[in-house]
Order: C-alpha cells, then sequence, then structure tokens
C-alpha cells in the first residue's frame, strides 16, 4: 500500500498523530454512478475498526432495499466488527421533484431526519455517519446548507461524516476535508439500458 505523504504540513502546532486523528467530513457529490457505494465502502472500513455506524437516507424510498443495507445490517449484529444503525427518512427517489402532499411528507420526513441526526451527534452516538443523498434537501431548500456546516464544524469528539448525492452546496464543499466528484463518461443507461441486480441494487 503506497505511503501517504501530505503536500505541506500545516504549522497548527498539532503532532503527527492529532492531525491524523482528526475527525473527517466527506462529501460525494456529482453526477457519476458511485457516490453511495463509495460512501458504503468507507462504513465498511469504519465497521471493520469496530466503530458504531450510522446511515441516513434521506430521499431514497423506505421500502426500496439496497443491497448494502442488508450487509452492512448483517454485519453490524455479527459482534465482530462495530454496529450499524439504518435510518430512512425519504419517501422518494432523489431524482424527481415531489408536488403537492408528497412532497411535504418528504420535506418534513428529511427535516426530522436532520433533527435525529444533529441529537446523535451532540450525544457522539456513531464513530462513522453516512448521510446519503443529504445534498437534496439541502438543495432543494428544506435544509440550510449554512446550519449543516456549523453543525458539523461544533460537533464533539472524533465522529467522521460522509455526504452524498449531487449538487453538493458550494458552503458544504468549501468546509468538507475530501470532496470527491463523480463524473459520467459512460453508463449503460445511454444505451438504454435499465438498472440490474447486483449493480445498482
Amino acid at each position: 500500500m503506497p505511503k501517504g505523504v501530505p503536500e505541506s504540513v500545516p504549522d497548527d502546532g498539532l503532532t503527527t498523530r492529532q492531525r491524523r486523528t482528526q475527525p473527517i467530513t466527506a462529501v460525494h457529490t456529482g453526477p457519476g454512478k458511485g457516490k453511495s457505494t463509495a460512501a458504503f465502502g468507507m462504513a465498511l472500513r469504519a465497521w471493520n475498526q469496530g466503530w458504531p455506524v450510522g446511515v441516513f437516507q434521506f430521499v431514497k424510498s423506505a421500502k426500496w432495499k439496497v443491497g448494502e443495507e442488508n450487509a452492512l445490517r448483517v454485519l453490524g449484529a455479527s459482534g465482530e466488527g462495530g454496529t450499524v444503525d439504518w435510518h430512512k427518512m425519504g419517501s422518494g427517489w432523489s431524482w424527481i421533484q415531489r408536488t403537492g402532499e408528497m412532497e411535504m411528507d418528504s420535506e418534513a420526513a428529511a427535516k426530522e431526519g436532520w433533527e435525529q441526526v444533529k441529537r446523535d451527534l451532540a450525544a457522539e452516538t456513531y464513530r462513522f455517519y453516512v448521510l446519503d443523498e443529504f445534498t437534496y434537501p439541502m438543495h432543494w431548500g428544506w435544509i440550510d446548507p449554512a446550519e449543516v456546516v456549523a453543525v458539523l464544524k461544533d460537533r464533539p469528539g472524533s465522529q467522521h461524516v460522509v455526504i452524498t448525492g449531487r449538487y453538493a452546496a458550494e458552503a458544504l464543499t468549501d468546509y468538507a476535508d475530501l470532496v470527491t466528484e463523480m463524473t459520467k463518461v459512460k453508463h449503460p443507461m445511454d444505451a438504454g439500458r435499465k438498472g440490474q441486480r447486483g449493480i445498482e441494487w
């Protein structure tokens, strides 16, 4: 495994160990496939370290079963790594703008989901958080990105947070320690092929 060498070392008075254990805020954004998949890969690493993991899905249907959910739930219950809790707040698809009553239900669910994340961060419930598709409630104006940044800045302890979804707010990407933009070069849907088992879910 390559040894990572920082390009520069800040004059902040911290030791290498102190800098290495600082909490990370990561953002996976952009139009390409793989944002959530990469976040769940990080969650697997966190589970392997024995860290409690909290997954919060903000806008995917509560009825929709993603493959990572089953795998992480099984791992979390195995007693070999960390625990895993999985929370679903949304009632619709992230790429469909909701209207009417369903939109209000989704907005209320997303807002309550964010309130729960805030409570868990304050209580240091988890060591690793996946806020899946959380950029959309911010993009749609349901949740203020400035508030999200303020809460993340003030979170206690060493709690790592990864946020996924398109249209990440500039305030969020400016604040985050790690930002990856997934770009689409080619996708099976371009050739009229729909999602398939084992690839999309």
